[in-house]
């Protein structure tokens, strides 16, 4: 029971944390039109190419904590190691 509650709250912070990531990235496409200068365009993009990968680690860490209590040890590590593998592989 207590699992279920866990899994719920994380799932919708999960959704949260997405929402907000594109609420973020829609409002930031309008006000690159709203100020239509592209030296200021090219730095919000900047800024939300930062905002990406952070989102993305907090929610695979969200998931990660909810799976980590249904499925084995071994099996939590190789998603890890996927999200690791999914970082190092973006980075310039």
């Amino acid at each position: 029971m207590r699992c279920q509650g866990i899994e719920s709250r994380n799932l919708v912070g999960m959704a949260v944390l997405r929402i907000i990531s594109g609420c973020l990235e829609i409002g930031t496409a309008l006000l690159f039109l709203r100020l239509k200068k592209v030296e200021i365009a090219l730095q919000l993009n900047a800024v939300l190419g930062l905002v990406g990968p952070i989102v993305f680690l907090l929610v695979s860490g969200l998931g990660l904590i909810t799976v980590a209590t249904k499925v084995s040890p071994y099996k939590v590590a190789l998603v890890a190691l996927g999200v690791a593998f999914i970082v190092l592989g973006s980075r310039n």
